[in-house]
């Protein structure tokens, strides 16, 4: 067995509640930009898909999250009642248990948003959907509606990561701190081969 976990592997272990992986280093990614490659054209903001708090990605009490082994970003503590999209692009999936989705911004970054931690448990209690797959949606379009009381209850941690997850594809992570406005606040500044 390899000792390495494939980031598809890893994302859909989180996804529907697997147990544990086995042990996966991080993924290491050179973020190093090469001097005088760095243009305005391929520098591109994410905002947050939630209104609430950021906080550290290493922070969450997921191993999947905290090591990066499904990508880089951010996690927020949600105050907010909706998850909105974070980017220009098009949604790619949504869970069945509505607890996560995932988008293709229009420049090509692939995000990952993650409400809470074990809330596939939940099998959808606390969350409705509002946009659908494949849908296109502009920064700031509502994708799901929660329950956030309800989730504060039941979840083992309502921390959302905010990953990207094609890291190879990055040369350069800016991640931002503070409290944030769903749509309105940035929480990342990326650049991107």
């Amino acid at each position: 067995m390899s000792r390495f976990v494939s980031r598809r592997t890893a994302l859909a272990a989180v996804i529907t509640g697997a147990a544990a992986l086995p042990h996966a280093p991080a993924l290491a990614v050179d973020r190093r930009a090469v001097a005088g490659r760095i243009s305005a054209a391929n520098t591109v903001e994410i905002y947050a898909p939630l209104s609430g708090e950021i906080v550290h990605i290493e922070d969450v009490p997921d191993v999947v999250f905290a090591e990066k082994i499904v990508g880089d970003g951010i996690a927020i503590k949600p105050t907010g009642s909706t998850i909105v999209a974070p980017a220009d692009g098009t949604i790619g999936k949504i869970f069945e248990t509505n607890h996560a989705f995932s988008i293709e911004t229009d420049e090509g970054i692939e995000l990952f948003v993650h409400f809470g931690i074990d809330t596939v448990e939940l099998k959808g209690e606390g969350f409705q959907r509002v946009a659908e797959e494949g849908q296109r949606v502009k920064r700031g379009d509502t994708i799901i509606e929660l329950d956030l009381a309800l989730l504060e209850e039941r979840a083992k941690s309502i921390l959302t990561p905010v990953v990207i997850s094609n890291m190879d594809e990055i040369t350069e992570l800016t991640k931002f701190s503070g409290t944030v406005t769903a749509g309105r606040t940035a929480i990342l500044r990326v650049v991107k081969e």
